[in-house]
Formats: structure tokens, C-alpha cells, sequence
């Protein structure tokens, strides 16, 4: 059976709880002033990361990709009483609108914005993190994974975005989906881990120790 896929996430995205006015706010904006904007997670990824974060319960969470701030501020939304969400990029105006929105929407005490390279700012940090999410340049993927994994907690979660590199990761065809489709075989043959790819908007796999 052949499926409208986009059909199919706009009906996930109105059977699921909506998200506050504010993320319509920093969508619009987003659209407007960036050249990529479809790296939001936007509004189905959103209420996922946030519902992760509500059963996961974690006290030091870390972000590899701020962008303008949906998922940094979907997550720390859910975060329990004290804990602290760090989010890490290189591009100083897109934080800004991240740090902005975070304010408005009163978690901007919950999130520490950290600029410069990720794999220079993951080598100062020391965790252990009970949950990662890496949302960054594709090609920075394994990278990023094998910074944070030591730094992992031991019932700690992964969650990396983007993993189907949309719908190419089957078959590469250019940087991205050839870096993801790495990424994606690295993981699945690291004997440390198991994981799962979701078929969640352009993919996500859950990566945890294994048990």
C-alpha cells in the first residue's frame, strides 16, 4: 500500500497534544530569516523530544545543534525541578533567537548555550549525561556519538535526528545522506550499544548501553 507520508505526519501532528503558541511564533520567524529552515524539529519531533524527556527524567541533558531553539526548548519544558540542559552551536545569531524564545517561554534558567565547535566544547565537558541529543552537521554524526558515549550515563539515552537523511539513506546520493548512512552502520555494529531507528519525520534512532 503506497502512503502520503506528509499527509500521514499532518495527522500525527493533529492527534497529538499541540504545541504552545510560542513554537508558531518561532517557526514563523525561523521560515523567515533562515536559509534552512527545515532544520526545526518542528512540531511532531518537538512533542516527542519533550515526551521523551517527561519519562526519562533526566538531571544533566546535553544538545549538539541549538539551531533557533524548538527542541532546546521542547525538552527543557520537561525537564524535572533543578535540572540543567545544555545546548551547544557555532552560530552565534540562531542561538540568540534560541536564548530569546527560551526566555519567553521562562526556561532560559534550565538551558546554558555554549558556542564554538562541538567536538571542541563536548572535550570540556564531563557529564555523565542521561540524555543526548545530536541534531548537528551530518558529517560530524560518528564524531559526536564517540565524544559523548563515554560520558554517558549508564542508563543514559542517546537520540540522534535526522537518521533516514530523508529517505536517502538507503541509497547515498550526496555529503549528507553518505554521512548519515556511515553513521547509521557505525552504530548498528558498535557491540557497546543497541539502538532503534524510529521513523519519525526524517528518522531517529535511540541509542542506550547495552543491558
Amino acid at each position: 500500500m503506497d502512503y502520503d507520508f506528509d499527509a500521514l505526519e499532518e495527522y500525527a501532528v493533529a492527534h497529538s497534544t499541540p504545541p504552545a503558541e510560542l513554537f508558531e511564533r518561532l517557526g514563523a520567524e525561523t521560515r523567515e530569516t533562515q536559509n534552512a529552515p527545515q532544520m526545526m524539529v518542528g512540531a511532531l519531533e518537538g512533542a516527542f523530544l519533550s515526551f521523551v524527556v517527561g519519562m526519562k527524567r533526566p538531571r544533566l541533558a546535553l544538545e549538539i545543534g541549538t539551531f533557533t531553539g524548538w527542541s532546546g526548548i521542547a525538552m527543557a519544558s520537561a525537564l524535572p525541578e533543578g535540572a540543567k540542559l545544555i545546548s551547544c552551536d557555532v552560530n552565534a545569531d540562531t542561538t540568540a533567537i534560541a536564548r530569546r524564545y527560551a526566555e519567553e517561554a521562562g526556561v532560559a534558567d534550565r538551558i546554558q548555550y555554549l558556542l564554538g565547535p562541538a567536538t571542541e566544547t563536548l572535550g570540556s565537558l564531563e557529564g555523565p549525561f542521561d540524555l543526548v541529543f545530536i541534531d548537528a552537521d551530518k558529517p560530524g554524526y560518528i564524531d559526536y556519538y564517540e565524544a559523548v558515549l563515554p560520558k554517558l550515563a549508564d542508563d543514559g539515552v542517546i537520540l540522534a535526528d535526522n537518521t533516514l537523511a530523508g529517505g536517502n539513506a538507503i541509497a547515498p546520493n550526496g555529503e549528507m545522506s553518505e554521512a548519515i548512512a556511515r553513521f547509521n552502520d557505525h552504530v548498528r555494529a558498535d557491540d557497546r550499544v543497541e539502538c532503534v531507528l524510529l521513523t519519525i519525520r526524517d528518522g531517529i534512532t535511540l541509542i542506550r548501553r547495552k543491558r
